[in-house]
């Protein structure tokens, strides 16, 4: 902590309502409601809060935050800066990859797209959808000296991408619509006509994946393809975001990629328990 940061005073214990002991019907927990709620504030902002601006954010006074936002800060979860604004850091992306399912999708998954990289020169990610947005839980980088990649965590348009787009694509209507009525936009997240997305939607079904110009980055061709799992069910997405050479050494086209990429996910959908993996090419 800043050292020009003083604590309010907060000397009285919590209360049982306040330590989230008492037994109503609702079995509430007002801390940890507090915990959430800064969590979820700082997920939505891009340069991070003052304890000021988290407390009108989440409807409280600073000193009813105070011992909160240090706890988390202690844990690992948040982060505060030389101007005493807290900001997320990646602990939370990091106890998600500790689950089972998510490690033995990463794990298999890496050697793929090692290989991916290697035989289309481009740098591949590996994303998911993960509370309303689209995030990355992989990435490898192009062998080549130029290339342009994603980090690992980083969140991304659910309606705007063609990662997004492949993940709503392959999902039943009830699915579908949950995502989208849960969607989360991130910066820069552009507008998107819901009839517009309809059919890029059902286009990407028909073709069995997304080929589209990226709408964040001028000059890259995003490929995505589904992976898929048990019964069939789309758990990620591999995307190529697809560079073209201009000079003298020429790599593999954008149909070539195409193809690696397919040939890709159809590998790693089978390694998670897909069966009958078509990638309509």
């Amino acid at each position: 902590m800043p050292s020009n940061l003083t604590e309010p005073s907060i000397d009285a214990p919590l209360s049982e309502a306040e330590d989230g002991l008492d037994a109503g019907p609702r079995y509430s927990a007002p801390a940890l409601e507090k915990g959430l709620d800064i969590l979820e504030v700082l997920a939505d902002s891009v340069t991070g809060c003052t304890l000021n601006e988290l407390a009108q954010k989440v409807g409280r006074k600073v000193s009813e935050i105070f011992r909160m936002a240090v706890t988390l800060q202690r844990r690992g979860y948040v982060q505060v800066d030389e101007n005493d604004r807290y900001t997320l850091t990646l602990r939370m992306f990091e106890l998600a990859h500790r689950q089972q399912p998510l490690k033995s999708l990463v794990s298999a998954a890496l050697p793929l797209l090692r290989e991916l990289a290697n035989r289309s020169r481009q740098s591949c990610h590996l994303a998911m959808y993960q509370g309303g947005r689209v995030v990355v839980i992989a990435q490898v980088e192009s062998p080549e000296r130029w290339s342009f990649g994603l980090k690992v965590g980083v969140m991304m348009g659910l309606t705007d991408t063609s990662s997004g787009h492949v993940l709503l694509a392959f999902r039943d209507e009830i699915d579908r619509a949950r995502m989208l009525g849960t969607h989360i936009r991130v910066e820069g997240e552009q507008d998107m006509d819901p009839g517009e997305l309809f059919a890029i939607l059902q286009d990407v079904r028909e073709r069995g994946h997304s080929a589209m110009p990226s709408r964040q980055i001028r000059g890259i061709t995003n490929i995505a393809f589904p992976v898929m799992g048990v019964a069939n069910h789309v758990i990620a997405a591999i995307n190529v975001p697809h560079l073209e050479r201009i000079d003298q050494k020429a790599g593999p086209d954008v149909a070539q990629v195409r193809d690696i990429a397919g040939n890709i996910a159809a590998r790693l959908s089978a390694l998670m328990g897909a069966s009958g993996y078509n990638d309509n090419e």
